[in-house]
């Protein structure tokens, strides 16, 4: 028995245009159930209710999905996040202590689906926080308000090693624990405070006495100096080595001086200047200059 298109079209018209009109409708309600979009650094995990429920073997990759309307697909971004948490804890003597953290976190991609089933897209707030919070509260439990400051680096260490071991447990991958700030209670940050005053200016005291015993040093290492010259002079007198010596060193003293001035060499003894001139006890002077008129003719 053999049909034609034709007869097929006039014989079933109606039933045919209702029933294109009906597909269309329903693609077009569930468009956004049959064509999932998943973006880039994203993974997403499929619910079957029909069948075995949540894939917790298999995951979908970047790209456009299609599926079956009445199966559902959950989409998680497996980049590293950064979230930000606050909250109080007590110290060892049962002070509060304000914590504001910043937790750097992904879950793990070959686990997807087994964190989507035990936990859900809502990990951050049921796993994430709860397990940074936890780990803080029992390593700030055994310290003292004013051992915070100066153990901030192994309060970090240590809660970040908890934290790591516990939420690999949960399939999701700890990258950085960061301690922001701590708040103390007025009363005892003020008190530390001044404590520390107190210790720099103890400290800045120990300096100014170390300085002052070096420079008490050192001017005894002078006067035991200028005592030994005088000792010296005294017993034998200065030479005219000496004396020469140092009207060498001042002349080159007056040479490096930046004054205007006339210095007359070879006038003296051993050529030193007239003004160094060692002959006399007094400052030689130099001869006055000779009037033109009154010079011999040549």
């Amino acid at each position: 028995m053999r049909y034609n298109l034709g007869e097929i079209w006039t014989d079933n018209k109606i039933l045919l245009v209702c029933s294109f009109f009906v597909f269309t409708f329903l693609v077009a309600f569930f468009w956004n159930d049959i064509f999932v979009l998943v973006r880039p650094g994203e993974r997403a995990v499929i619910y079957r209710p029909f069948s075995q429920g949540t894939d917790i073997e298999n995951t979908y990759n970047e790209g456009l999905q299609i599926l079956a309307p009445w199966n559902r697909m959950y989409i998680y971004d497996v980049r590293v996040q950064q979230v930000a948490d606050e909250f109080t804890v007590l110290s060892s003597d049962g002070l509060e202590v304000k914590i504001n953290i910043s937790i750097r976190f992904r879950p793990q991609r070959e686990d997807l689906g087994r964190l989507h089933k035990d936990i859900g897209p809502e990990y951050v707030e049921k796993v994430v926080k709860p397990v940074a919070q936890s780990q803080f509260r029992f390593v700030l439990g055994q310290y003292k308000p004013e051992e915070i400051y100066t153990s901030q680096g192994f309060i970090v260490q240590t809660a970040k090693q908890g934290s790591l071991a516990e939420m690999a447990d949960r399939f999701i991958l700890l990258d950085d624990l960061l301690l922001k700030s701590v708040t103390l209670p007025p009363p005892v940050a003020a008190a530390i405070e001044s404590k520390l005053k107190a210790q720099q200016l103890a400290l800045e005291f120990n300096y100014r006495i170390e300085t002052e015993a070096k420079e008490k040093e050192r001017k005894r290492i002078e006067a035991e100096g200028i005592r030994t010259f005088q000792d010296i002079i005294s017993s034998g007198g200065i030479s005219d080595s000496y004396l020469r010596f140092r009207g060498i060193q001042a002349t080159l003293e007056l040479a490096k001086s930046p004054n205007s001035k006339i210095i007359v060499i070879g006038g003296g003894k051993d050529g030193l200047p007239l003004i160094l001139d060692g002959r006399n006890d007094t400052l030689a002077t130099p001869p006055l200059p000779v009037p033109a008129e009154a010079a011999p003719a040549p």
